[in-house]
Parts: C-alpha cells; structure tokens; sequence
C-alpha cells in the first residue's frame, strides 16, 4: 500500500455542556483529523484528539499540528507498506507525540480496513458485535448539578458513572467524598468509579482523602496521583478493597510491564490516543489480559472518526469494563459522521460496514474547520 495524498484539518466543535476536570474547564474541542489517501483512490481517515492545553499531557493541539505536517505525515507519504503495524517503523525516530502518532496511524487502520473489506473491528480482532458504555461526568457547581447530570444518563439507560475529582486547592473546596457520597445515596446500585486525572499529591494528607472513598463501592479509584508516581499508587493499591485503575501513567508497553511488575494498580484504561494507537493499544491489551488486569477504553471526547476507533477497540476479547464510547450526542449537538454513535440502553453496535463503518461529513468539517493543510508525495 502507497500513500499518495493526505490531508490535515483543524477543526473546533461546540460541546452541549462543558466540561470541568481537576484542571479546567473547556465548552469546545478542538482536534486534527487525519485524511490518507492511496494509490487506488481509496481514502482513510484518523482523529488527532489533543487536548487544546497541556494538562492532560504535554501535547497539545498546536504542537500535534507542527509534528504530525512537519514530521509524520511526511513520514508515509510515498511509503510502501502493508500493515498499519508497521507504521510504528516510519515513526521510529520521533520520541513521543502518542497523539500525532495515533491520529495519522488511525487513518492508515481505517483505510486498511476499507481496502481488506473488512470492518475496523474485525481487522483489530474484535470478537463483540455490541459494547457497554460509561458516561464521563466532569466537576459540577453544585452537588445539585451533578445528581441532574447522573440521573439524565441513567435515564438513558447507562450503566456506569465516572465522576470526576479533585483535592482542595488554594482556597478552594475539594470535589471528592461529597459528590460521591451524594450519588452513591442517590444511587445505591449504580457502576461508579472516579477518576482524578492526577490531582493528587502523594502527602498523608491526600491518601486519607482517597482513603475515605473506599467504603462507597467504587468500581475503581482512576489515576489518583502524577503520571510517574507509581510508588504511591502501588501503596494506595495495596491499601484499598477498591483497585487504583492507571490511566495518564501508561503511554508505552515498558510503562505498562513497569505497573504490573510494581503492583501498582489492578484496571487499565486503554486510550487509543495516549498509546500512540491502535496496534499499541491491541498489545496493550493483550499484555494486560496475561497479567489478569481488566481493561476498558477511556476517551478524549473524540468527534465521530475517533469514537468508532474506540468502539471497534473495545469490541477485542479483554474490554470487560464499560467503556467511554457513549453516543455522540452527548457532547455534540451535530458529529462528523453519519450515522453518529448511538446508544440504546448504554449499549453501543459494533459497525460492521468496511472500513470506520459510518460515512465522514466532510461539508461539516470544512465549516467547522480553522486550517487546513494538503500534502502529495
């Protein structure tokens, strides 16, 4: 297979309600998306889904710009391949930039897919026609606002919850064991897990705090302290009935062998993008299945292009967890694919149509777009 044409968009959509983390709060999203086109006219297509500031990781949209048309596209212009596993190769001597990586190697999966015949999911290896989705719930005004947010999404039939948390900062209030124990009492039985994105310092102060949550049932306790502080997670692990789930501290396979030999954690979230990929995340996977870990796909509020890579991801044997690939309407009022991702229930169909499985909207991405870049070898 040839690359012969590609194409980078910048595109911004509103979201239907903003969303808060333990480090800001954001009302669009801005993301790259990838267009790839071979020799037989076939195209594929990737989403680059940065954040737009680093505090999720160190790579942001604009910086995904710079690397992926200075670097990675250029990379497979004109070059021969066969697999989309082997575009890891191509980008063997940029160091890091998971996003920009799995953006471009999104578009290759998809178009090699189309061009096989095949579904994404199938040519990943999905064994599942369906797969459960969870629902994302970020930092409210009010506890009243959040149980809203909650009862709206179990209404519509989803089965899991994550809530997001926070420490107290300065002169601040801390957005912990209040919201969780007002939805836990609200609802007794629900799947609920939260996630602090890092917020957590490793001082007594903070492991009382995560502490405190383990009596409320919690599925799992994501991400509670810095990426590279795997010390602390493995002594909260060891500590709590509820397991430490890693999520920003697992960018590589050695990061991943470094946790488990560590003990520091029992749950992976697997995100395409943070790994750098799909054929990434499938070994990801497939290394966290062998050492007993569930795994489950977490998200970066994809448009459409990205969402359906998360679901054909999720579709492999090992997703037993519900993961972050509800509908799209739950973010976007208007997604870049027809037909968008929809959930029944809080359940999700596995496209089986050729390729991403949905047709891309391109008319709603040149509206929406704020540059766009061509690239011929």
């Amino acid at each position: 297979m040839r690359i012969t044409d590609a194409t980078l968009h910048d595109v911004e959509l509103p979201l239907v309600h903003s969303f808060e983390t333990s480090s800001h709060r954001k009302s669009s999203l801005r993301h790259l998306l990838v267009e790839l086109t071979d020799a037989s006219g076939a195209t594929g297509w990737g989403e680059i889904a940065t954040p737009a500031g680093p505090f999720y990781a160190a790579e942001t949209t604009s910086i995904a710009w710079h690397t992926a048309a200075e670097y990675l596209i250029p990379a497979v212009l004109g070059a021969e391949w066969e697999h989309p596993d082997q575009l890891s190769e191509l980008f063997g001597k940029v160091r890091g930039h998971w996003f920009a990586k799995a953006g471009v190697e999104m578009a290759a999966w998809t178009l090699f897919a189309e061009t096989a015949g095949q579904s994404l999911a199938q040519a990943l290896g999905g064994t599942r026609s369906t797969v459960v989705a969870g629902v994302s719930l970020g930092i409210e005004p009010s506890i009243d606002d959040l149980l809203a947010q909650v009862a709206m999404h179990v209404e519509s039939g989803y089965p899991r919850v994550k809530l997001k948390i926070a420490p107290a900062g300065p002169g601040g209030r801390s957005w912990d064991l209040e919201p969780v124990r007002a939805v836990r009492s609200a609802y007794p039985d629900l799947d609920v897990h939260v996630d602090a994105n890092g917020a957590y310092p490793g001082t007594p102060e903070a492991f009382d705090a995560l502490r405190a949550l383990d009596p409320y049932g919690l599925t799992m306790i994501e991400q509670p302290f810095a990426p590279r502080n795997l010390l602390d997670s493995a002594t909260l692990h060891a500590q709590l009935e509820t397991p430490v789930c890693l999520d920003e501290s697992v960018e590589t396979l050695d990061d991943l062998r470094t946790a488990i030999e560590l003990k520091a954690g029992g749950v992976l979230n697997i995100k395409v993008s943070r790994m750098g990929g799909l054929s990434a995340a499938r070994a990801a996977h497939d290394l966290a299945q062998a050492a007993g870990w569930p795994v489950w796909c977490g998200g970066m509020h994809e448009f459409g292009i990205g969402r359906l890579a998360n679901v054909a991801i999720s579709s492999l044997p090992g997703f037993t967890l519900p993961s972050d690939v509800s509908a799209s309407e739950k973010y976007y009022a208007a997604d870049i694919i027809d037909p968008a991702v929809t959930a029944e229930a809080g359940v999700v169909a596995v496209p089986g149509a050729p390729g991403l499985g949905a047709q891309v909207r391109t008319e709603l991405i040149a509206e929406h777009a704020t540059q766009i870049k061509q690239f011929t070898a």
